[in-house]
């Protein structure tokens, strides 16, 4: 009898260091678990899910014939570039760089993105930089007025070198000239299919939709006698110079 009830006693001990190790590994695994949420919280790699676009909205302006109002033709502008823009074309990248104390750097802002240049460099005079952020700025206040989602539009191709034109030719570009307007400084491109939205709401703007927003931008500005534009179709793209 007595054996039997040592032999008891060590199977309650057993089991009892059993569920206390049991217990130690739960508690252990919970405070990890913990931490691990602590500091993922916390972390850049975190992202919010994607928020669901299925309202389409709409900016109420009056469309209009790109073609016919914009239309300032490569003479025009060129003519007022090489007047008001840099003394001279830049050879190449390092000569763009010398010539840095009469320009301003352009870079992305809350109202556009400064694409990945790839044919030309970020910079423009500063008269043609304050008409950009001008630019920009009515965009936003559109959008705003009208109750819209915030869209940041893309500026595609600013100055280019010599040496940048004739990279661009050599690609089968048709619309790149040797005589280029973008070559002083005074003139960029505005994409008109590309948008990038900034609210995280379910509604959405459609791309033709945002072009007429862009589109009426331009057209203010232009009978303001601010800028020249032309509607380059084919490249998808307002060719702007600035006019002052």
């Amino acid at each position: 009898m007595i054996q039997k009830l040592e032999q008891f006693r060590e199977l309650i001990e057993k089991h009892r260091t059993h569920g206390i190790a049991v217990l130690a590994i739960f508690i252990v695994v919970m405070l990890i678990a913990v931490c691990c949420v602590k500091c993922s919280g916390g972390s850049d790699d975190w992202t919010e899910p994607e928020m669901v676009e299925d309202h389409m909205v709409k900016y109420p302006g009056r469309t209009f014939d790109y073609k016919a109002k914009f239309n300032d033709q490569q003479a025009r502008q060129y003519a007022v570039a090489s007047q008001i823009g840099l003394p001279r074309p830049p050879k190449d990248r390092a000569d763009a760089a010398s010539m840095k104390k009469n320009l301003r750097l352009v870079h992305s802002t809350e109202n556009y993105i400064v694409d990945s240049l790839t044919h030309s460099v970020p910079y423009l005079i500063p008269a043609a930089a304050r008409e950009l952020d001008a630019i920009g700025a009515e965009w936003a206040d559109i959008l705003q007025r009208n109750g819209l989602p915030h869209y940041r539009f893309r500026v595609t191709s600013i100055l280019r070198t010599q040496e940048d034109i004739r990279a661009l030719q050599r690609s089968g570009n048709i619309n790149s000239v040797t005589q280029s307007c973008h070559c002083f400084g005074t003139t960029f491109d505005l994409a008109y299919m590309h948008y990038d939205k900034v609210t995280r709401t379910r509604d959405y703007v459609h791309e033709d939709n945002l072009k007429l927003v862009l589109g009426q931008v331009l057209l203010n500005h232009q009978r303001a006698g601010k800028i020249y534009v032309k509607y380059e179709w084919k490249q998808s793209c307002f060719h702007i110079t600035v006019r002052e």
